[in-house]
């Protein structure tokens, strides 16, 4: 039993996942779950308490038991002991000064994360402020390459997103040469596909890769169907360079997602074998605090934390990318555009330490108490924290899964106002096609007709 007493009253925490729990900003999912602070001085309670609790202490209580889930496995079979001894008995309150010292470099904090489990990086980030999320995020700057290297300092990428909502061939190519003209699509062409089938994903791989060696466009192709039909696809011959799949923080949601270690485990070997990048690092994942709540496979635990567990197993992989959606189910687990930028800075923060090249979708649903303005505030300040990549979405409504994101437009403006640019390989091609000079666009932005 933990308690605090403030102004007093004494508040009382049964387990290390109770302080978790309370500790965390609100969340409409966590208050759906019934595990979330009933006050802001219960939140002030935990988060007091948490900053007390040692590293040792929460390694030695996992959120969900080691012999009980499969994501906790990962976890902690992937941990570098040596580097965790080093730091058992620091507390939270000084992991987290730690993180935010100027003292600090780069490097260390990515020799420190190899000692973390999920659980205490979570719990880090409960206890930081957004500009304290934002300026830790700063100082971490993991890189990856499948056939473009995302990640290095200077750069903003964007996954092409030309859905359609009956995977029409010419609208998509339409949506992907769009796209193309505003330099989008250097960190991905990836469509989410209407018909889940092998026959369907295996034309729109074909269509993209075809598009893509015609033009000679260093970036990669995914559809984004379950895991299984992309490795069905690429077994029968269609051309996939980055293979996709949904992620969460509990086995049992996991399987829900009909997703494990062992299905992981083949895509990996399939797409070193037989996938047609460059790599090393060929998957990508997407995930996004509230899937586990929504599933009813949370086990008691709150969303940030298990959104942490979740790049925890994501990181076994080494993917190319990561993809944070947390706005996308609705307000029964993100209520509101407060609630959105704030998730959006937990899991940048979550997600780089963890030592993932990280993406951001600051995405709302139009039945959540959220706008464009809340989605261009967490684009801003995501960006400024050194998020890696974000969509690019025809007029940021993708019509196929009926959803807020950010467009072309917002992409281009996102990279002039912080002075980015796109990747390396893709600049050069932008420059050869006359769509960008000096990192600028050019007038040719958005003239389809250059593909003609």
């Amino acid at each position: 039993m933990f308690t605090c007493t403030l102004k007093n009253e004494t508040y009382q925490f049964r387990s290390i996942s109770d302080v978790l729990a309370k500790a965390g900003e609100e969340k409409s999912g966590d208050k759906m779950a019934g595990i979330a602070a009933r006050s802001s001085l219960e939140r002030m309670a935990a988060k007091v308490v948490l900053s007390e609790i040692t590293l040792k202490e929460i390694y030695e209580n996992p959120v969900i038991a080691y012999e009980k889930d499969e994501v906790t496995r990962i976890i902690y079979d992937d941990l570098n002991l040596f580097i965790y001894k080093d730091i058992a008995n620091w507390s939270v309150g000084e992991l987290r000064n730690y993180i935010l010292s100027h003292h600090t470099s780069t490097s260390d904090l990515f020799r420190i994360s190899r000692g973390l489990t999920s659980e205490m990086i979570s719990a880090a980030a409960k206890l930081m402020s957004s500009i304290d999320l934002v300026m830790a995020s700063q100082k971490i700057r993991p890189t990856a390459h499948c056939n473009t290297t995302i990640g290095e300092s200077g750069r903003l990428a964007f996954r092409c997103q030309p859905n359609h909502p009956i995977d029409n061939p010419e609208g998509i190519l339409a949506s992907m040469k769009e796209g193309l003209s505003y330099g989008s699509g250097d960190a991905v062409i990836g469509v989410n596909p209407n018909n889940d089938s092998i026959e369907s994903v295996s034309r729109i791989l074909h269509m993209t890769h075809d598009f893509i060696q015609k033009w000679d466009i260093p970036t990669q192709n995914c559809v984004l169907a379950h895991i299984t039909t992309q490795m069905h696809a690429l077994k029968k011959g269609a051309p996939i360079a980055l293979m996709f799949q949904s992620l969460a923080g509990t086995q049992a949601a996991n399987d829900d997602f009909g997703v494990s270690k062992e299905i992981l485990d083949e895509a990996f070997q399939l797409m070193a074998t037989q996938g047609t990048s460059t790599g090393p690092n060929q998957l990508y994942f997407e995930t996004g605090q509230g899937s586990e709540v929504s599933l009813d496979a949370h086990l008691g635990i709150d969303m940030q934390t298990l959104e942490a567990r979740t790049y925890g197993y994501a990181r076994h992989w080494k993917p190319f990318m990561v993809n944070n959606v947390s706005g996308f189910i609705g307000p029964e687990t993100i209520y509101d555009g407060k609630q959105v930028i704030r998730a959006d800075l937990e899991d940048l923060f979550m997600g780089k330490m963890h030592g993932l090249p990280m993406g951001i979708a600051p995405t709302y649903t139009n039945h959540m108490q959220a706008d464009q303005n809340d989605q261009e505030i967490a684009g801003m300040l995501t960006a400024l924290a050194g998020a890696n990549f974000y969509m690019g979405v025809p007029g940021g409504d993708d019509v196929m899964l009926s959803y807020q994101d950010t467009s072309y437009h917002d992409d281009a403006s996102l990279r002039e106002m912080l002075g980015l640019r796109p990747l390396r390989e893709f600049e050069i091609w932008l420059e050869k096609m006359g769509i960008m000079e000096n990192g600028k666009l050019t007038e040719r932005a958005g003239d389809l007709s250059i593909f003609k």
